[in-house]
């Protein structure tokens, strides 16, 4: 038997818009419909791309080609999941939208902060340099844009063990921030109803970790086989949430990253 789609529900003033809905977006989409809300996402190729999702909130949007446009709900809700380059191409999307009346949230990245030895907070100085972080920092203050910037992203089919036992890891003392996608994309969620417009939160769970720490838990724990200590030529960057935490006092669904990676490995998520 077939299900239906949710209908627009009277919480929810516009429809939600996922552009470029892919491992984190595709979350944001299924806790945006499992709230009762009405979400679109998007996608470059939507019927290969997108197949997980109801074909009606299908949508095929490229930025490159201004002809799919106009396939994107207007006024609507829009979280912004892959990287807002090229300016012009991201400045003339918007302006051709008759009045945004909706949010607009973006993702964006912890390494847009430059590392000064100390925690790394929504005050550390930005990249400035990099076309990625000029154009995040125009939408938040021409558009009212809230701007998440995720540490590194992990969960089922991004796992971390599987990282190490590829070789995709080294084992060094260099600091890492991580944050479960289903957290990611609560917290973007939560931050798009409450949050103020302008504002800029970093995300991760909030426990800076060594590469070398998880390494020594992956070989006790599950006899996974880890390089040898090596040194970093780069000590990496720790993250405050402080700011997640007193302004959205948003709640952890995967709070210990070993539980989670546990329950990984053993496949119950």
């Amino acid at each position: 038997m077939s299900i239906s789609p949710p209908l627009y529900t009277s919480q929810q003033q516009h429809p939600l818009v996922i552009l470029g809905a892919g491992y984190t977006g595709l979350h944001v989409y299924q806790q945006a419909i499992e709230k009762g809300g009405l979400a679109f996402a998007t996608s470059r190729s939507p019927h290969t791309q997108l197949d997980s999702i109801f074909p009606e909130h299908r949508i095929r949007f490229d930025l490159a080609q201004d002809s799919t446009w106009g396939n994107v709900p207007d006024p609507a809700d829009l979280v912004w999941c892959f990287p807002a380059i090229p300016f012009d191409l991201v400045k003339n999307f918007l302006l051709t939208r008759s009045q945004f009346s909706g949010r607009l949230l973006v993702m964006g990245s912890t390494s847009a902060y430059i590392p000064d030895g100390h925690p790394i907070t929504e005050n550390t100085y930005l990249k400035t340099h990099l076309p990625r972080v000029q154009t995040e920092e125009y939408l938040r203050t021409h558009y009212g844009a809230v701007v998440i910037r995720l540490a590194g992203l992990y969960g089922p089919r991004r796992h971390v063990y599987d990282w190490i036992r590829k070789g995709k890891i080294q084992n060094t003392k260099k600091w890492v921030n991580l944050l479960h996608v289903e957290d990611a994309a609560a917290i973007c969620l939560q931050a798009l109803e409450q949050a103020s417009d302008g504002s800029t939160y970093l995300a991760s769970d909030g426990h800076p970790r060594t590469w070398a720490e998880i390494c020594t838990v992956a070989s006790s724990k599950w006899q996974i086989t880890i390089p040898p200590l090596t040194k970093s030529q780069n000590a990496g960057k720790q993250i405050s949430i402080h700011k997640l935490h007193t302004e959205l006092d948003y709640t952890f669904r995967f709070p210990d990253l070993y539980e989670a990676l546990d329950s990984i490995e053993i496949g119950t998520t």
